[in-house]
């Protein structure tokens, strides 16, 4: 990194930005007191400063800053095609935080957002409520770890145990909750619950280490499944979005060998299965981000407005996944991403 760049760099967090409305909320307080030496900064809306233009998101994602903020109505929307519904006719997300920790290279958060900042809305009463509100007409199947990774984070906000205070209580509601991060202490004293899922990401060291910076390695994330399987939750595996790298299916088919060769089958609640994709211009824009990434400059094949791999070699890839996790798993519990099995 040349000096002049690494003098603009400050420590993470050393400025938070909070809406005027939010100054008292609970949730502003407990964070604030997280960082005692941090720049606070008044704002009339996070979009000043999260939507600014020219922003630079590299900078930024080594250097974040924090925004502090108020969701508004619609709280909820539907989940995008290129996500799995697992046969759910009423799958909808939530995000409570814009942006993530982590860096993985494949993520569409770089296209969709112009900042690496984080946004975390802390209202989150009134997103319970809004769920409470659609519980009370039908069930709802509700990913609240879409835009961000809520266990990342969840030492700062303790929105995580919000959510599952909240599930215990509404049965018709299921959550899910998506991660790669090791950060379980909100789970361990609680309960298993049936209508709340966790589901993990997993993928070869390989493609940890080269596209999924700063997240735990795969030990690191079998050692925290296998701890919540000893406390009786079921678990969701996530093979999502299987890489087609140089090596993939070897490193794929010796990845869930180790994977399956440590975790109980009886604990495994069902595995999900899914190969790059990314909306075209979100695609577009994480290009002009990453102008040297081999993985995001890969001649994908667009299909209905998504970047993704041609449906040969979508079919190859989840067979030869498929197959491999059929060894150990009956079929019914593999959900494959474009039913190619």
């Amino acid at each position: 990194m040349p000096i002049s760049e690494k003098r603009l760099l400050t420590p993470k967090f050393s400025h938070i930005y909070i809406e005027e409305t939010v100054l008292e909320h609970p949730v502003s307080s407990s964070i604030i007191r997280h960082f005692p030496d941090s720049n606070i900064i008044t704002i009339r809306h996070y979009k000043d400063v999260f939507n600014r233009r020219k922003q630079n998101f590299h900078l930024q994602k080594r250097s974040p800053k924090l925004i502090l903020a108020t969701a508004k109505p619609p709280f909820l929307y539907r989940g995008a095609e290129v996500c799995e519904n697992f046969g759910h006719g009423s799958f909808h997300c939530t995000s409570s935080i814009l942006n993530c920790l982590f860096d993985c290279e494949y993520c569409y958060l770089p296209g969709r957002y112009t900042s690496a900042n984080l946004v975390i809305f802390v209202n989150i009463e009134d997103i319970l409520s809004h769920v409470q509100h659609l519980l009370r007409i039908s069930s709802l199947y509700l990913c609240v770890s879409y835009d961000t990774d809520l266990l990342a984070l969840d030492r700062l906000t303790s929105f995580l145990a919000r959510w599952l205070e909240f599930a215990a209580v509404n049965p018709d509601l299921l959550l899910e909750i998506r991660t790669k991060s090791g950060n379980t202490a909100s789970i361990l004293t609680r309960p298993p619950l049936d209508n709340c899922i966790l589901a993990w990401t997993l993928s070869p060291d390989q493609v940890i280490k080269k596209y999924e910076k700063k997240t735990p390695s795969l030990d690191t994330r079998l050692r925290t499944i296998s701890k919540l399987m000893e406390h009786g939750w079921k678990i969701r595996l996530c093979f999502d979005p299987i890489l087609r790298t140089p090596s993939w299916k070897k490193d794929y088919i010796n990845c869930i060998h180790y994977t399956l060769s440590m975790l109980p089958a009886r604990s495994i609640r069902d595995v999900s299965l899914g190969c790059f994709r990314m909306g075209k211009d979100y695609l577009k824009r994480a290009r002009i981000i990453r102008p040297d990434s081999d993985l995001l400059w890969y001649p994908f094949k667009l299909e209905n407005g998504v970047y993704t791999y041609p449906e040969c070699t979508r079919r190859e890839m989840l067979n030869t996944v498929s197959r491999e996790i059929s060894r150990f798993l009956p079929r019914e519990k593999i959900y494959c991403m474009g039913d190619f099995t």
